[in-house]
């Protein structure tokens, strides 16, 4: 990444607005990015395409490769003639414009999408089997998925052995899922064909994309199924021996569970590490720099016994550290990657972001604990960092000063030079939140992000998670007229005067 100052925005895809029940890759994309760079944004950053768990969570996907299909734009699907205006209007969403209906759009884009692939011609058809073809991983998922269907949504792992053992699969039992397979590969290619589409508007636009990587993957995955061998299995039961999460932190007192199988790096090691560094590149390729979530297990991981109720079980253990980075840089020597260095923090950690030169991060959120001089103060910041007013983990900044204990909130305010008694003013001219704004942007870092939800200084009813809380999470969402509401002027002038303004060739070179 060029040593230039920036600004960015969080904003997921499903978070956009749309007529489908979540954001797609459509027309009100296209003016998202339209308003990013009217403020002189240089970033967007989103989070993991990829397909999500029961729960809606990307951080737990049954695939690292492929894309989420709700993402799919019903009007591209109209404008290419796979479908007519009558089918999207089936697809149109009645409820709330402000919560991701999930399952609604999921049968209705599984339906459009089935009459879609009816209708189009073979020279799509051929061009979706020749996507399949160039991306092995994407295959993968085609087979996996089909297979699951097939076995009633078991888990991999329950399925017949001809069927859980892939290379046997491979082999023979491809011909049994051979129309459900294309289809998956139909409805990955069109995922693709319309992110380039929108990738290529934002490049023309000068407005680059933070993607985001998370570091586990899913048991009940494509990735797991089709080399368990990478993960530490009992490779006759494929159970896990131990599990991933991470200790007691600022989110929960006993830790969290995640439960995804670790990697056996060991293994992994014997053929160069080729699973992730194709999974790395194949993020390079969609996005302009990626984000790797829990960054810290490269350098050591939290591991708990499978069996553990709880997270507080685990011990930590030791990473592949720069043995893997090395190999990353010499495929890919500019490797465009933000570090997520949080938690519970170790001086490996510290070591393997200096030897990486990666950028790690800062969380205005995390910084005022009365008393404790964190890391995470403005005036700690570093110009190799990104830092943020607030994750998606995070509360908004509203939300977060309102249900701050007194004496933390009065160390807030007079930290960021707030000096009225309006402090608890939300909306677009929230002043208080402005007042952390701008010291977010005062920072020597050369990122600084902002979630969009803070630029309308909304409450905590606009949280996208809280970690360790499995449901009614990842459902915020917005209106045209919501984000036509933002103050632009304010944040146009906030990023010039901090030098955070986005100019032409200045954004992210690769």
């Amino acid at each position: 990444m060029k040593n230039t100052r920036a600004a960015g925005v969080l904003m997921h895809i499903t978070s956009l607005p749309s007529p489908y029940g979540v954001g797609v890759f459509g027309r009100d994309t296209k003016n998202f990015i339209d308003f990013l760079a009217d403020m002189k944004f240089t970033y967007w950053q989103v989070l993991p395409f990829v397909p999500t768990d029961e729960m809606n969570s990307p951080y737990c996907s049954p695939s690292s490769f492929a894309g989420n299909e709700l993402f799919i734009d019903p009007d591209g699907l109209r404008d290419r003639g796979l479908c007519t205006d009558a089918d999207i209007a089936d697809c149109v969403y009645g409820g709330s414009p402000y919560t991701a209906a999930y399952s609604f759009a999921a049968e209705k884009r599984e339906k459009l999408l089935k009459k879609s692939y009816a209708n189009a011609n073979e020279k799509i058809k051929k061009s979706a089997a020749a996507f399949a073809e160039k991306h092995p991983h994407i295959a993968e998922y085609a087979y996996f998925a089909a297979l699951k269907a097939k076995n009633g949504g078991k888990p991999w792992y329950e399925w017949e052995k001809n069927e859980a053992d892939f290379a046997h699969f491979m082999k023979s039992g491809r011909e049994c899922i051979k129309d459900d397979f294309e289809f998956i590969c139909f409805k990955q290619y069109i995922f693709f064909e319309q992110w380039s589409e929108i990738k290529k508007y934002a490049d023309g636009k000068n407005v680059k994309i933070i993607g985001d990587m998370p570091i586990y993957v899913a048991l009940d995955s494509a990735d797991v199924w089709a080399c368990p061998e990478n993960f530490r299995l009992d490779l006759k039961t494929f159970k896990p021996q131990s599990v991933a999460g991470v200790p007691p932190d600022y989110f929960s007192e006993d830790g969290q569970l995640w439960g995804n199988p670790l990697y056996d790096w060991e293994h992994m090691e014997k053929d160069g590490c080729k699973w992730w560094l194709e999974r790395l590149g194949s993020a390079f390729d969609m996005f302009d720099v990626v984000r790797i979530d829990h960054f810290r297990a490269f350098a050591s991981y939290w591991a708990v016994p499978a069996d553990s109720d709880t997270a507080k079980n685990g011990e930590w253990q030791k990473g592949p550290g720069m043995k893997f980075f090395n190999r990353l840089f010499e495929k890919y020597p500019d490797a465009p990657v933000i570090a997520e260095d949080l938690g519970v923090f170790g001086e490996d950690v510290t070591e393997l972001l200096r030897e990486t030169g990666f950028p790690g991060m800062k969380v205005i959120q995390f910084a005022f604990t009365p008393g404790a001089d964190s890391l995470h103060l403005p005036h700690h910041c570093t110009p190799n960092s990104a830092v943020y007013c607030g994750t998606h983990d995070n509360n908004t900044l509203f939300g977060w000063l309102f249900e701050a204990p007194e004496a933390e909130r009065n160390y807030i305010l007079r930290y960021v030079g707030f000096r009225g008694d309006n402090w608890g003013e939300g909306g677009y001219h929230a002043p208080a939140c402005r007042s952390i704004i701008e010291t977010v942007w005062r920072t020597s870092s050369r990122i600084a992000v902002i979630a969009f939800q803070d630029m309308c200084g909304f409450g905590n009813d606009a949280r996208m998670n809280i970690p360790g809380v499995p449901e009614l999470n990842w459902r915020f969402r917005t209106t045209a007229e919501t984000i036509a509401n933002v103050d632009k002027k304010y944040f146009r002038e906030i990023n010039g005067l901090f030098g955070r303004a986005a100019m032409p060739g200045e954004a992210v070179q690769r």
